[in-house]
């Protein structure tokens, strides 16, 4: 599925202290089928926030000037992707430090909700509080990623 049938935005993050959880919509402009069938189980069921992950694969090193890399949904059962758009690091790592903000205001992990639609509309609603943060060697980046307290990866 091509990168640029999606676009992302935010919602509440300004000032990462907004008491209003993180929000991520992925909007896509493409063949609806295609994406509802990488959303789907066996059984053609969409699939649940706990049988997703979302994380974040630099292609450049963060001290670079405009670091970028790529937002990837995978489906945790099989391993494939289900989708992926580039996005700028500094936009997602301010995301990341408006969740963890999300968290310390309502006392908890923090967390964020991501919304994919077709066209505009609703097709799934995740509520998450995991996003891994990988450099473009593929390590994990743990000081950078949102990682819930006593989980252990």
């Amino acid at each position: 599925m091509r990168r640029d049938y999606f676009d992302l935005s935010v919602e509440r993050v300004e000032g990462a202290v907004d008491p209003g959880k993180p929000l991520v919509r992925i909007d896509f402009h493409g063949p609806e089928g295609l994406l509802r069938d990488r959303l789907s189980d066996v059984e053609g069921d969409l699939l649940a926030a706990e049988e997703t992950d979302v994380a974040f694969r630099l292609q450049d090193s963060l001290g670079d000037p405009d670091p970028a890399g790529v937002v990837a949904v995978t489906n945790r059962v099989t391993g494939d992707f289900v989708l992926e758009l580039n996005e700028d690091a500094d936009d997602v790592l301010d995301f990341i430090g408006a969740a963890r903000a999300y968290g310390d205001a309502a006392d908890d992990d923090g967390g964020y909700r991501v919304i994919i639609t077709v066209d505009g509309e609703e097709l799934v609603t995740y509520d998450k509080r995991t996003l891994l943060v990988y450099d473009a060697e593929g390590n994990l980046l743990r000081s950078e990623s949102l990682i819930p307290s006593g989980v252990e990866l």
